[in-house]
């Protein structure tokens, strides 16, 4: 009776690594279309506003399901073959088979992360529902740092549902109580806020943006309070070195804004994964 969910067991990490490279592939087209999305729906919604009238032609649908991934530069169909997941991209030295334009690394690379991750959380949870949710939070995390890292936004259409499913999932206690869920959140997103209003009353600048305190709320509702001071505080550390690197070797203004959102979803994975064991070395 033990043999099947022993041999599920076994399977289970390399499972989750070749899903994590399909879910990967997936997530690159999240993060090219979804802004491409939020820009439509905005001029629309101008228009709207000002008033003014509508194109003489129905726009084309398009989202994340249609039309078929294309070259952005001869617009020729990626085929069935050469969308397999960093083996095609391999295949094709890393060039569009019709115009021989570079295609990026980071089509291979989300996906290559995607599945480490993958593998490394169920890993760590094993086949359990909390494996499976971990899963879940690691491939909106992606997402959304992906996103934040080109254009320095974090949709509410992954920041919110992540927030929500976290308070759903500690409903019944999966990672931690409801009450430090909810109490999670509600810090989560004033924390940030605070520093936010704090550092604009001081130099007159933005320091951050709204999509900010949205994640770490939703960090808060999946880790529960107490993983906060450890979140801000890995991700503080990693963006002020990223920074200071990109200041000193690529000579990089200043004051040119650099996402936080892709320090805090770093950051909040890794607290999903190792935070009892990092927390108890400054809460024993």
């Amino acid at each position: 009776m033990t043999v099947l969910p022993e041999a599920l067991a076994a399977w289970a990490v390399p499972i989750a690594a070749v899903f994590g490279l399909m879910i990967g592939s997936f997530l690159n087209v999240v993060i090219h279309r979804l802004p491409l999305m939020m820009q439509r729906a905005w001029e629309e919604e101008a228009r709207a506003i000002l008033e003014q009238p509508e194109p003489g032609t129905a726009p084309a649908r398009f989202d994340l399901w249609w039309p078929r991934s294309r070259c952005p530069r001869c617009s020729r169909e990626i085929r069935a073959h050469e969308n397999i997941p960093v083996l095609s991209y391999l295949l094709l030295r890393g060039r569009c088979p019709g115009c021989a334009t570079r295609i990026s690394w980071q089509y291979p690379l989300v996906e290559l992360l995607t599945a480490v991750l993958f593998a490394i959380s169920i890993l760590h949870f094993g086949p359990t529902a909390a494996g499976a949710a971990a899963l879940f939070f690691t491939g909106i995390l992606i997402a959304a740092a992906g996103i934040d890292a080109r254009t320095t936004l974090l949709p509410d259409q992954l920041t919110l549902p992540l927030l929500w499913s976290g308070l759903a999932i500690n409903y019944f206690g999966v990672f931690t109580d409801l009450e430090s869920a909810v109490i999670g959140a509600i810090a989560g997103y004033l924390v940030l806020w605070l520093v936010y209003h704090g550092f604009r009353l001081l130099t007159g600048k933005e320091g951050m943006g709204y999509g900010d305190f949205k994640l770490l709320a939703a960090l808060g509702a999946w880790l529960g309070w107490q993983s906060l001071p450890l979140v801000l505080l890995l991700a503080s550390l990693v963006g002020a070195i990223v920074g200071i690197a990109l200041i000193l070797l690529r000579g990089r203004d200043r004051n040119i804004p650099i996402p936080f959102g892709p320090y805090l979803a770093a950051a909040g994975w890794i607290a999903l994964i190792w935070g009892d064991a990092l927390l108890a070395l400054y809460l024993p």
